[in-house]
């Protein structure tokens, strides 16, 4: 991708987050209904124990958003720079006066000065970026065995699927970024190592669609840990939880 297409990509995030801002962002996302809530729950806690977070440790959230998830991963006690290009979902984050999380609307690639980090992490932002450049700019921004752990959309997930398919119908997909995508698993381990991490580790799961009535919020996640415990089936589920390190020098 040329300087143009990744300004081009940039603008069209920054246009994307700020259309998200003027309405609930957060139930656009899914994140307000109670299957919402759990899931949020769930993978802020999937997200948390790949980053391996204890007090005092230094770490950058990539996609802060509204900062909801900012909230959950400063429970760890680390220290965090979060940031996102959209400035008016930065502003609606720093209101939440979170005390160990410092925000900043800025891209990720310009936090040399605050690293290096022991850990990189985010909920659903990769697919965002242009995943090549985006993953060795994480490795240059990690300390030496420092850990990269994200939540993304899995390519294979019919719903997924088809909202990256069909983006051109707005009515029906316009929470949908231009330039965003997804992953198969295979494909992002084969260029996680190409880059240079190691303890590579990409995991399929979620099953909970955050519009299930409440009432079927237990058997749904039942049926959901199940699914994601049986071969083949599992590689249909909503989100791939990615983990990897870089390593130690």
């Amino acid at each position: 991708m040329n300087d143009r297409m990744a300004t081009d990509r940039a603008r069209g995030e920054i246009a994307h987050g700020r259309r998200l801002s003027l309405g609930d962002a957060e139930a656009t996302w899914g994140w307000g209904t109670p299957a919402g809530r759990l899931r949020a729950r769930r993978r802020a806690d999937f997200i948390l124990e790949g980053a391996a977070l204890v007090p005092g440790m230094s770490a950058l959230e990539i996609g802060c958003g509204t900062g909801m998830f900012s909230e959950m991963f400063a429970e760890s006690g680390a220290v965090f720079l979060a940031v996102d290009i959209a400035e008016e979902l930065v502003a609606q984050a720093r209101r939440r006066g979170i005390p160990n999380v410092r925000f900043a609307a800025r891209p990720f690639e310009t936090c040399d000065a605050e690293g290096p980090f022991d850990a990189v992490l985010g909920s659903s932002v990769l697919h965002h970026l242009e995943i090549g450049p985006a993953l060795t700019r994480i490795l240059g921004l990690l300390k030496p065995g420092g850990r990269l752990s994200f939540a993304e959309p899995n390519y294979l997930n019919p719903q997924v699927f088809l909202e990256r398919k069909l983006r051109f119908y707005q009515p029906l997909f316009w929470y949908v970024s231009p330039g965003e995508t997804a992953f198969v698993r295979w494909s992002l381990e084969h260029l996680l190592e190409r880059t240079g991490f190691c303890d590579i580790s990409i995991t399929p799961f979620d099953w909970l669609h955050p519009s299930t009535p409440e009432r079927f919020v237990g058997p749904v996640r039942r049926i959901g840990r199940a699914l994601e415990a049986t071969p083949l089936l599992r590689e249909f589920a909503g989100s791939l939880g990615i983990r990897a390190r870089r390593p130690p020098s």
